[in-house]
């Protein structure tokens, strides 16, 4: 009996899951194709074939859905940061694997689709810029992470691991400013080349101080 409830139990979270990965794929590409201002819950729910107040169940409001959205489609790149991450005594590598993996990411097609639909909608819909900035809060608070026991273990200068994160993000941002611009995609070439740059610029800038002797 016990068995059973909780086959039953198993099977209704499978559902309700599926129900919601469901609702979030279809508002992905609602929100691509229309823009998040013409996007509206009624349109998702008709499209999911279901009732509004069904849909609210999963999300009690277009911002939380919208916010959704962005976890999910960062989500597998997070899992990746963090198992990239990780302390190491070879740290140039790392930043290197990192700044080569954060340019091909914020270049891709996906993502700079969806920086374009946040710029053009966040004048009108402020709450996109809000929920939006929060990806790059994410990517930026596993680094300071990373680059914090980087300083503690002397391979890093002290200072603010916050500031530092912000530093090696800005300049990945390149090629995603071309591209973002009408620009072609970035080669494979081009993105070893501009993580290269960016991984000797960073690296000489927190280099570790060196004692002076008396």
């Amino acid at each position: 009996m016990e068995r059973d409830l909780k086959a039953a139990t198993g099977k209704r979270e499978a559902r309700k899951q599926d129900r919601r990965l469901a609702i979030m794929a279809i508002a992905r590409r609602m929100f691509l194709e229309n823009g998040y201002a013409a996007t509206s819950m009624s349109a998702i729910a008709a499209e999911l074939g279901g009732s509004k107040a069904t849909l609210w169940n999963y999300f009690p409001s277009k911002e939380e859905l919208f916010d959704a959205v962005l976890d999910d489609a960062t989500a597998a790149y997070r899992q990746q940061l963090t198992d990239l991450l990780r302390p190491t005594p070879d740290l140039g590598a790392t930043v290197l694997a990192f700044t080569r993996s954060f340019i091909a990411k914020i270049t891709s097609r996906d993502a700079v689709q969806l920086h374009r639909l946040v710029a053009a909608e966040a004048a009108r819909s402020p709450e996109v810029g809000l929920i939006f900035s929060r990806v790059p809060q994410r990517t930026r608070q596993l680094l300071a992470e990373f680059f914090a026991a980087a300083m503690a273990a002397g391979q890093l200068r002290q200072a603010d691991p916050a500031d530092a994160a912000n530093v090696v993000t800005y300049l990945c941002m390149v090629l995603q400013q071309r591209v973002l611009w009408g620009g072609a995609a970035p080669t494979a070439a081009e993105i070893e080349a501009g993580a290269a740059t960016a991984t000797e610029v960073f690296l000489r800038a927190y280099a570790p101080e060196r004692s002076h002797s008396a």
